[in-house]
């Protein structure tokens, strides 16, 4: 199996250890982040979504024009654009770019957050929701003819796309969600499922699931781990700037009040959360320290050592059928880049020389 790497572009420089500083959305900070995950040889970088944040289509359009090789991974959450103009979205910007967009789907585990976006319903039903969106997206990315559909949330007549991807079947899909829910449909749906940064046991737990759900409907899939690597020329000095990152994410959340102030309700954070109650170092080098501290605000687990001890760890998740690494870092320019220089190069390598040799 191969490896592909994911960077992260935000639309401006903050993190947990970084205030955010307007404004909101820094042309200058996207177009300096993706140049620096091309430079690097990330295959792609992630654009996020957030009920109130800038859009992120547009944002990867903007990311896609200042580069000329980097591929988007653009978050989407479906329910609030209509199916079929989505697909043509996604399929636009896919010819103008060259064919270098995927589509993560990102249902939502938080009520609150949906609700702003004018959302009231529970997140099964979201998740049955996503299920019949991206029915008819694929229809619309992939029929030759007008189609008609007729479902609980969406019905349309005579729905076709003049714009075709020259990608077959269709644009790559990522999923992300960990509940039974979440599961069912990217069983159905996903070419490549999303999780966070797990342990060992939990990720092979929840590959195994997944993997029988897309057994069910005669597909497979493949899987991505979501990480933050903390690297430093020896493994004490690793860990010692963990422990700063720790500090330094503490003091932040103190100062701006942003610990999380209820349990998760997504099942990935609880996940996250688990891990942490089991102690802040597990398996070789997973860190959970940032998750158990704010609460697994999302992607909040890290592998911490030289990059050769952090390649040796991922080669770990490689063997338990993760393809795709998303990683960025606490300090997401100059991590971006150490992480090109020192980690992406070497864990390419490990990996080939793994592969057997075709007789």
């Amino acid at each position: 199996m191969s490896v592909e790497f994911i960077g992260y572009i935000g639309t401006r420089l903050q993190s947990e250890i970084i205030p955010a500083q307007p404004p909101v959305l820094d042309p200058a900070h996207v177009e300096q982040a993706a140049r620096i995950h091309e430079a690097g040889g990330f295959d792609r970088a992630l654009v996020a979504f957030h009920s109130t944040s800038p859009e992120s289509i547009l944002v990867a359009a903007h990311a896609a024009s200042v580069t000329s090789r980097l591929g988007l991974l653009i978050a989407h959450r479906p329910g609030f654009t209509a199916p079929t103009v989505a697909a043509r979205q996604f399929t636009t910007l896919y010819v103008f770019t060259g064919g270098r967009i995927a589509l993560h789907v990102i249902t939502g585990g938080s009520d609150e957050e949906l609700r702003q976006d004018g959302s009231f319903i529970g997140k099964d039903e979201r998740y049955a929701r996503t299920d019949e969106y991206l029915d008819i997206v694929r229809r619309e990315w992939t029929s030759t003819a007008p189609f008609d559909h007729q479902g609980k949330y969406y019905h349309v007549e005579q729905a076709f796309s003049a714009v075709k991807s020259p990608q077959h079947p269709h644009i790559p899909v990522y999923f992300g969600g960990a509940s039974d829910a979440a599961i069912r449909v990217a069983g159905k749906h996903a070419d490549v499922y999303a999780l966070w940064g797990e342990t060992y046991a939990q990720v092979a737990e929840l590959v195994g699931r997944v993997r029988a759900e897309a057994a069910r409907h005669g597909r497979k899939i493949r899987f991505s781990l979501s990480l933050r690597p903390i690297l430093a020329d020896t493994e004490a000095k690793a860990w010692a700037k963990a422990d700063e990152i720790l500090e330094r994410a503490r003091d932040l959340a103190e100062r701006s009040n942003s610990f999380r102030k209820a349990p998760p309700e997504n099942a990935g954070s609880q996940r996250l959360l688990d891990a942490a109650a089991k102690g802040a170092r597990l398996d070789k080098r997973l860190w959970t320290g940032i998750a158990g501290l704010l609460g697994a605000q999302g992607s909040s687990t890290a592998l911490v050592g030289t990059p050769e001890q952090v390649a040796d760890a991922l080669l770990d998740y490689h063997d338990l059928g993760i393809t795709t690494f998303l990683i960025r870092g606490f300090d997401p320019l100059d991590d971006a880049i150490a992480y090109g220089r020192d980690l992406l190069p070497l864990t390419r390598e490990l990996i080939a020389r793994r592969r057997p040799v075709a007789a």
